[in-house]
Order: C-alpha cells, then structure tokens, then sequence
C-alpha cells in the first residue's frame, strides 16, 4: 500500500462515509433492476428495529427518548468505500 504519511486521515474518514453513503444509495435505486439487483445485497444488524422494539428506552416521564442503531452493509457500499480509499491514495 502507498505510504500515507503527510495526508490529512479526517479526509480519508470523510471520503469513506462519502463512498458508503453513495454506494448504499445506489444499491438502493438498482434493487428493481434485475441486472444489478447483487448491489443491494448485504447484511443489517444494528441495536433495536425500525420500529423501536428493542431499542434502550429513557423514560423521563415527561419525555421519552428511545436510542437506537442500525446498519446495513450493502455490496455497493463496499465498493464505494473502496473507491473512496484508492481515491485517496491518488491525492
């Protein structure tokens, strides 16, 4: 791998959330298409559901705040991440 040393790494970590977040999106708008449907394929996992159940609840009797966390890993956010990381490499 290329030596990193004099490189901003807070670029590296916003060039990859950048690339996850891309490649999620375009998983998510090729899940109809038959083609490229593999894009979309991946793995959630996270602390509590969409709907909260099983979330950490805070129940401070005037306000109820519920904590929740969660993921999906998608083939297309990992590419994006790797294009972001080789993208970098070439600043």
């Amino acid at each position: 791998m290329a030596k990193l040393s004099g490189k901003n790494y807070w670029v590296l970590l916003l060039l990859m959330l950048c690339g996850i977040v891309v490649g999620g999106f375009v998983g998510y708008i090729t899940k109809d298409i038959s083609a490229v449907s593999w894009l979309n394929y991946g793995y959630e996992f996270g602390i509590g559901a969409n709907n909260g159940v099983n979330a950490f609840v805070l129940n401070l009797g005037v306000i109820v705040i519920t904590f929740g966390l969660t993921i999906k890993i998608t083939v297309a956010s990992v590419i994006g991440m790797m294009i972001a990381i080789l993208s970098y490499c070439k600043l």
